[in-house]
């Protein structure tokens, strides 16, 4: 084992560590109602700006800023459709994330029993 190397039981280690970093990011950001609102509306497809701030009802700039960081995270993509910036998720994971989050929400709020 050279000098640049570690144990393959510590590399697993770093690497479960990084891995549970970077959920642990991903669900900061969605801990927000305006980006989890976000979130659900572009889970359902490529959306504008306009058809965003709609959706969510938060101010236009608001928006604007919540995108901004969605996509410096890498959880949202962009595109130019024209003059308009289109915003789609970056892969479905991030959608079934945010289901899954509603989901249990709808079981909190519906006293609804647990199941798998």
């Amino acid at each position: 084992m050279g000098s640049g190397t570690r144990p393959a039981g510590a590399r697993d280690s770093q690497v479960r560590g990084d891995r549970l970093e970077v959920a642990a990011s991903v669900l900061a950001l969605l801990a927000d109602r305006t980006r989890l609102a976000l979130m659900e509306r572009l889970g359902r497809g490529e959306a504008d700006v306009t058809t965003l701030t709609e959706a969510c009802g938060a101010a236009r700039p608001s928006v604007s800023q919540h995108l901004a960081k969605l996509r410096l995270a890498g959880l949202v993509t962009t595109r130019k459709d024209g003059r308009r910036v289109v915003y789609a998720l970056r892969h479905g994971h991030l959608r079934r994330l945010v289901d899954e989050a509603l989901n249990v929400a709808d079981h909190e709020i519906g006293s609804l029993p647990p199941h798998d």
